[in-house]
């Protein structure tokens, strides 16, 4: 009899690991799908740029955890508009990137976000990691300068 109940012990927390390891998965799928798509937006007295996040890596979610958030930018190297996170972001297996024109990047010694608007000649480099896809024009790119606030939009 106790044999019985030892057997059915097992099936019972087998079928129990099972079904809490699939919503765990589900779990993770739902929230991926949450942050692939997002539309954030960067509001300065002059103009607003939005980027959307195109992939779920450590460094977007700990972006993402940051907002809202008011940081300055500028003007860098006629390249990209800069601007410094309070923290650096958790990178864990983030990715580099080979950034282009219209990239959101992170670039990790200076814990910057950049706006590329003139990328040629960069290449892949695991320092840069990819946040997203801004859609604004270069003249509105020029406007996004000083104090800027960042928010989640959609």
């Amino acid at each position: 009899m106790a044999d019985i109940f030892r057997k059915l012990a097992a099936v019972v927390l087998v079928a129990g690991l099972t079904f809490a390891g699939a919503s765990v998965l589900s779990a993770q799928s739902q929230d991926s799908s949450e942050v692939v798509g997002t539309v954030v937006q960067f509001s300065s007295e002059k103009t607003s740029v939005d980027v959307t996040i195109g992939a779920d890596t450590p460094a977007v979610r700990d972006f993402l955890s940051m907002l809202p958030l008011t940081i300055d930018f500028k003007e860098y190297a006629g390249r990209e508009k800069i601007g410094y996170l309070p923290r650096k972001l958790k990178l864990e297996d983030t990715p580099g990137s080979d950034p282009e024109d219209g990239d959101l990047i992170y670039f990790v010694p200076w814990g910057n976000l950049g706006f590329y608007y003139n990328a040629s000649g960069t290449a892949f480099s695991k320092q840069t990691p990819h946040i997203g896809k801004y859609d604004a024009s270069a003249e509105e790119l020029k406007k996004l300068e000083g104090s800027v606030t960042i928010d989640v939009v959609r």
